[in-house]
């Protein structure tokens, strides 16, 4: 008997909930480190900003959406939770000026933000419409997000140093973007499926410039900066995507 496509799609959403999942845990260690040293100095909040964002959008998207939205909600609920307890510990060891413009950005995007695009969507909208708005912020802001890694694959060039593009973490990432996709094809949510295409796009071109690079003798930049952080959750997102869709 043919297995309708609906259950394929809860069967790619599962999979894409456990590879998710290990990926908004990946950072764990950064943290591990910053718990160890008493301090955030040198890392960035930006990446858990941006996935806490995410998470959120596409929680009221799943919210809104009704309809075969139960591992969205799922998955994004975790994130939710992840990010937070990631930025408070963050918050807590972050020097004074670096604490202090992480609260900005809270405010400015997952407070007001959030908060704006979500009164809009209440009041100016109904019905497909609303689902067809968030939809779309959902999409360009992912697509963002998917492009994030370009400027780390630019160092790896630059560099010829793949330090800071583990393969691993570019295979599961390649992973979760397909998962996802399928998710989103199968159920006929453009929303989710296309910004998922840019996502294993940039990471099959990440998994290749790792085999060109991996031997490669690594140049030292005059300047270098500390990407670990930006590494470990911008590209998850891809938070991420993300990352989560």
């Amino acid at each position: 008997m043919a297995i309708h496509h609906e259950t394929w799609a809860f069967v790619f959403g599962l999979l894409g909930n456990a590879i998710s999942f290990m990926v908004f845990l990946a950072p764990l260690p950064t943290f591990y480190q910053i718990y160890k040293k008493k301090t955030a100095e040198g890392f960035q909040s930006l990446p858990y900003v941006v996935a806490l964002f995410s998470s959120m959008l596409w929680i009221y998207y799943a919210m809104v959406k009704k309809d075969a939205s139960l591992l969205l909600i799922t998955i994004n609920s975790f994130g939710c939770v992840i990010e937070s307890m990631y930025l408070l510990i963050f918050l807590i060891y972050a020097p004074s000026k670096t604490r202090l413009s992480t609260i900005k950005l809270l405010l400015l995007l997952n407070v007001f933000g959030f908060g704006a695009m979500l009164l809009s969507t209440l009041y100016f909208t109904t019905g497909t419409k609303r689902l067809s708005v968030i939809g779309w912020i959902c999409l360009v802001f992912n697509i963002s997000v998917f492009a994030a890694p370009l400027c780390i694959m630019k160092r790896v060039i630059k560099t010829k140093s793949v330090e800071f593009m583990p393969f691993s973490l570019s295979f599961f990432l390649t992973v979760n973007a397909v998962m996802w996709f399928f998710y989103g094809l199968l159920l006929k949510d453009y929303y989710i499926a296309l910004p998922n295409t840019l996502g294993f796009v940039f990471g099959i071109i990440q998994m290749v410039l790792y085999l060109v690079y991996r031997n490669a003798k690594p140049k030292t930049l005059e300047e270098p900066t500390k990407l670990q952080e930006l590494n470990g959750h911008i590209v998850d997102v891809v938070k991420l995507g993300t990352m989560t869709p």
